[in-house]
Order: structure tokens, then sequence, then C-alpha cells
């Protein structure tokens, strides 16, 4: 599935009309939540037109430097609207996040103002629709983990986009993937999964021995590791790499080129997996 990625925020307003609020009109510290809590991450699609597909294809552009923790707590909501570089970092976050969690027929609107006066009303469609039902309810134990995952599986190390194809055992990307893109996308690159709900967030990946190189020339070292001035794998923001998924996670399953589950070093095992190839 095409996706362009990045994480999303823990408190913005939404609304059980079936799609996200259609104006903010509270004043950032008035921002309603749906629990007070992480559970109410929000974020949108980034991706340009010509770059959407009614596949589940996209491309990635999400920054490392948006993947933290202090992202999703409740007071970061006050960065909506916050006209300077912080804001726009975490409305990328925002748009990313309604992205991965609602449908192409959600939504969610808002305004903020600019150090000049001038107001922009933002609208942020949903994508994959990995949690749909967020708009009227809180997110769910499935849906803080896809989301995350998707979030993660977005991320770029160098804040570039690239066309990745998003693969899960989990609806509804289980059943979004078909042939022709299995075949114009061959490469596994690795895999996502995680938690940035929980008291303690965390994101990790895996790669796939096989297309590092590959992954590499895709810039995509979120995936295949970057490796430090010792040769050890760095991490990609808060995104841990624990190693060949080879290691960590089942067979890939033959007709749906994804890792139907993966064991977390710390969590144990999870089939809140997102799987990503390249071309």
């Amino acid at each position: 599935m095409k996706t362009k990625g990045v994480l999303g925020c823990a408190s913005i307003l939404l609304v059980t009309t079936g799609c996200m609020a259609s104006e903010l009109a509270l004043e950032a510290g008035e921002l309603e939540v749906l629990n007070s809590s992480a559970d109410e991450l929000v974020s949108g699609n980034a991706l340009s037109a010509n770059a959407l597909s009614a596949n589940a294809l996209s491309a990635n552009a999400l920054s490392a430097n948006a993947l933290s923790a202090n992202a999703l707590r409740p007071e970061a909501a006050s960065a909506l609207r916050d006209p300077g570089a912080r804001g726009d970092l975490f409305r990328t976050l925002v748009k990313y996040t309604v992205s991965c969690a609602l449908n192409e027929s959600q939504s969610f609107r808002f305004s903020w103002t600019d150090r000049a006066g001038a107001i922009h009303r933002e609208v942020y469609t949903g994508h994959l629709g990995l949690a749909d039902r967020w708009d009227r309810r809180p997110l769910d134990a499935d849906g803080k983990q896809m989301v995350s995952a998707c979030l993660a599986a977005h991320t770029n190390r160098y804040g570039v986009s690239v066309l990745i194809s998003m693969r899960s055992a989990q609806n509804p990307l289980r059943h979004e993937v078909g042939p022709d893109e299995l075949d114009e996308y061959p490469h596994i690159e690795g895999a996502f999964w995680g938690n940035l709900f929980s008291e303690t967030p965390y994101l990790r990946a895996c790669y796939n021995a096989e297309n590092v190189a590959i992954a590499h020339a895709a810039r995509r070292d979120c995936a295949a590791g970057h490796p430090g001035a010792d040769g050890e794998l760095e991490s990609c923001g808060m995104i841990e790499i624990v190693g060949d998924c080879e290691d960590h996670c089942s067979k890939l399953h033959r007709s749906g080129e994804f890792y139907k589950n993966c064991d977390d070093p710390e969590s144990g095992r999870t089939r809140y997996v997102i799987t990503t190839a390249l071309r």
C-alpha cells in the first residue's frame, strides 16, 4: 500500500460525526482530548495527489526528529497552532497519523495563524484506515500498535520521500496489496512494530539481510540500519533496529509477502507488524 509517513499527536479534538472536527475554534490550551492521554494520536497523509493510488502503496518522508515520546503527550497539542518550527514538525506528525489511522472518507480539520497573521485552514485526509473507528471512540490496543507500526514504517532518516509497499497480516492491509504490486515491489526491506501510546513508548525495526544494499541505496536506513563510526547499527530516532528479521520474525508469508509476527526483545511476540518492500 503506498503511503507517506509521520508521527501523530496525542491530544487532538476528535468528534463522533464520522469525520474529524470540521474546524477547531478552541485555543491551544482548550483542545479537547479523547482520554487526556496518548490514546488520541491523530495525523493525515502528506502525499501529493499524483503519489496516491488505489492500492496500499505510498511515499514516506517522516523525519526521525518527529518520532519522539514527547510528541505523543497530551500537552504537546499546543504545538498544533505553533507558528514556528515546532508547529511545522508537529503538524506534519499529525498529518501522517491521520493518514495511517483514518480512511479516505474521513478527515481532520483545524486552523492556525502564522506570524504574519495569515490564517491557514488545514484539512488532513485519511488514507490507510488502520484505526478508522478512532473518530468516534478511544483508540483500542490493536489500533495503537498498528498506527505506531505505520508511523515507524513511514519514517525516513534523511527526510526524503521513497515509495514503499506496506503489507501486514492485519486488516485492511492484508487485502490491499495485489499481485501487480507484489511484482513491482519485490524487495522486502524489513518490518516495523511498537507502541507509541504505552507508558513507555517504543518502536522497533528489523531488516531483511538479502536487501540491505537496496534499502541503503534507497536511503531507507530506518529499516536497514545506519552503520555508525564503530560499525554498529545506529537507531533511527526512537526506532531501535533489533537486527535481521530472520532472527526475530516468522517466515515471510508466501502469497502476501509479509511477516505475520515478530518477537520484541522486551514485550514479546506481536502480530501487529507492518512489512515494507521496495522496487
